[in-house]
């Protein structure tokens, strides 16, 4: 069974309270506004519109749930960098974003989305930052690769490796394409190996 088979809604957290609680382990998706994170989620879920794309960014305002079949969780947070978001509202998700992503002890890995045309933009970065602490793995997947050439693609993958080797030493990387299927079973195989 692929990990990301039978995805469906289960629920939605505004603060840590709305948390759910329950037995499995959670996977989650972070990145940029517009980066392609909902793509990637529907992509690997085999669902045209479980996550909902948009070309308006910031759509997703809250942490949603999705369980699998294998009785674990994918998590998608909100996209961040988008600067029209009300200042009010970026505090509280930066609140409550460091406090999920380093106290929630059902997390076992982080799925960080790059648009691989501007990679590890200073809120990426942060993003690294506050989830490195937890020493639990994070996975990047360097979205949209088909807008590169391969030669381009290859090379902006390079340079982030070079940069996470030095940096950020556990974290690894790859290129994807949610329209041109590319690496969905390397990112799979990869998820597989944290759960088990």
């Amino acid at each position: 069974m692929i990990l990301f088979d039978g995805a469906t809604f289960y629920t939605s957290a505004n603060s840590l309270k709305d948390l759910p609680t329950h037995d499995g382990k959670e996977i989650a998706f972070a990145g940029r506004s517009n980066a392609g994170k909902s793509s990637a989620i529907n992509t690997l879920t085999r669902r045209n519109r479980l996550a909902f794309t948009s070309k308006t960014p910031g759509r997703t305002q809250q942490i949603n749930y999705f369980r699998l079949c294998s009785g674990h969780f994918l998590v998608d947070l909100p996209g961040y960098g988008y600067a029209k978001t009300p200042i009010t509202i970026r505090k509280h998700w930066e609140i409550f974003l460091t406090q999920y992503l380093s106290t929630r002890k059902e997390l076992f890995g982080l799925v960080l989305i790059i648009d691989i045309r501007h990679p590890l933009k200073d809120l990426d970065l942060q993003m690294l930052e506050w989830f490195s602490v937890t020493q639990k793995p994070v996975h990047i997947l360097l979205t949209k690769s088909d807008k590169l050439s391969r030669q381009q693609a290859t090379l902006t993958l390079m340079q982030v490796k070079s940069f996470l080797k030095i940096n950020y030493p556990l974290v690894s990387v790859q290129l994807f394409s949610s329209s041109k299927l590319i690496g969905i079973n390397e990112v799979n195989h990869i998820i597989q190996s944290w759960i088990e």
